[in-house]
C-alpha cells in the first residue's frame, strides 16, 4: 500500500474527476469520494495513511485539514476548485501528475492554523463584502469564477460599507470598511492576493482592511490585487497580529476557506502556530 490517501470532492470546481481517479488507480493509490458535507473530515480522520490529499478546492482542503488536526498525518493538496487559494500560495501545480508526485517528493512544511469563532481555517477568513459574496455564491448553486464575479457585481450595485470596531493584539479603533480579510495564506484564490505578504509558517496573521472607494477606482484596485501590491493603495490598510477581535452592528455572514456561516456581532480570530504539516513543491 502506498503512503498517501486521496479524498476526492466529486462536485468541486468543474465536477467530474474521472481523469484524476484513472491516474490514482494507475499509480496504485487508495482514494475515497465524499458523499456529504463533513464526509472529507471523517475520511481524513479514519484513514491509515500518513499523508492525506484533499482533491478539490479550499473548502475540501478545510474539511480534510480539520480531520488531520491532533494527528501526525500530513496534508496534501491536489487543487481542482474554483479558487484554490492555499494551493496557489504554496505553488502547487494544477497538473494532476505533478500534484500527485508530491506524495513522494514533496517538502513537509509547518502550517499555521487560524481560528474564527472556534472554526479552523488554513487560507483566509473575513467579514464584509467578500463574506456576503461567499454566501450568495454558495446559495446560487453554481460553481466557477464567473459565477463569483456575477454575484459580486450584483451585490456591489446596492452595497454600503459597515461600521466595525477592530482590535489587533490590544490595539483598538473603529472605522467604516468594505471588508476585513484575515490571511494565513496570501490570497482569496485565483491569484487575487488580498493579504500579499502572508506566510503560512510565521505564526502571525495578516489583516487587510479596505475603505469604501469610487467605481472608477475598481480597475486599478483589481489590477493591484492581482499583481500582489494592493497594500500600495491608499484605500487599503494592512496590519499583522496574532489575536484579532472584530465587532459589528448586526449579526451576519463571515467566510473561511471558501465557505461561510452566520455568526454574531463579535468575531474572534487567532492563530495556532505549526499545528499541521502540509506538502509543497
Amino acid at each position: 500500500m502506498k503512503d498517501a490517501f486521496f479524498i476526492i470532492n466529486p462536485i468541486s470546481g468543474k465536477g467530474l474527476k474521472d481523469n484524476i481517479i484513472a491516474e490514482l488507480e494507475k499509480q496504485g493509490f487508495r482514494y475515497g469520494l465524499t458523499r456529504y458535507a463533513g464526509h472529507a473530515e471523517k475520511l481524513a480522520r479514519e484513514c491509515a495513511e500518513p499523508i492525506v490529499f484533499a482533491v478539490g478546492g479550499d473548502g475540501t482542503v478545510n474539511e480534510v485539514g480539520r480531520g488531520l488536526l491532533g494527528s501526525d498525518k500530513v496534508l496534501g493538496i491536489l487543487p481542482c476548485g474554483s479558487g484554490d487559494g492555499l494551493a496557489r500560495c504554496l505553488g502547487i501545480s494544477h497538473r494532476i501528475t505533478r500534484a500527485i508526485s508530491l506524495a513522494e517528493n514533496g517538502r513537509q512544511l509547518p502550517l499555521d492554523v487560524g481560528y474564527i469563532n472556534g472554526k479552523p481555517f488554513f487560507s483566509v477568513c473575513g467579514v464584509g463584502f467578500d463574506a456576503d459574496v461567499s454566501k450568495r455564491f454558495a446559495e446560487s448553486g453554481r460553481r466557477g469564477v464567473i459565477t463569483y464575479i456575477e454575484e459580486a457585481y450584483k451585490l456591489w450595485r446596492t452595497f454600503k460599507p459597515a461600521q466595525f470596531s477592530i482590535s489587533i493584539d490590544g490595539r483598538q479603533w473603529s472605522q467604516e470598511a468594505v471588508l476585513i480579510t484575515v490571511g494565513n495564506s496570501n490570497q482569496w484564490g485565483n491569484e487575487a492576493k488580498v493579504t500579499p505578504h502572508a506566510d503560512i509558517s510565521d505564526g502571525i496573521l495578516d489583516i487587510t482592511v479596505l475603505d469604501m472607494f469610487h467605481n472608477i477606482e475598481l480597475p486599478h484596485l483589481a489590477t493591484m490585487l492581482m499583481v500582489g501590491n494592493c497594500d500600495a493603495s491608499s484605500r487599503v490598510h494592512c496590519y499583522r497580529g496574532k489575536s484579532i477581535v472584530i465587532e459589528r452592528e448586526t449579526d451576519g455572514a463571515v467566510h473561511f476557506d471558501g465557505d461561510w456561516f452566520i455568526t454574531g456581532r463579535r468575531i474572534e480570530i487567532d492563530i495556532h502556530p505549526a499545528e499541521l504539516k502540509v506538502l509543497a513543491p
